[in-house]
């Protein structure tokens, strides 16, 4: 019965280090990534040019996919 006890200390006490560490700097790194609004501007402006280029170039092609009609 020691051993078991023994063990299972054992196997705990990383897993309990882990789940710290994690929760640790998760909280520490929400803490430090509050995005200024010039960084969130260029992000949105990146995605919609990303968009916008997926667009123009699906342009021409039917959606049933008969080929060029443009």
């Amino acid at each position: 019965m020691t051993t078991l006890l023994v063990i299972l200390a054992v196997v705990a006490l990383p897993v309990a280090a882990v789940v710290g560490y994690v929760s640790w700097r998760d909280r520490r790194r929400t803490a430090t990534d509050e995005e200024p609004a010039a960084t969130r501007a260029a992000r949105v402006e990146r995605h919609r040019r990303a968009a916008e280029r997926a667009h123009a170039q699906s342009d021409g092609w039917n959606r049933g996919g008969h080929g060029y009609t443009g």
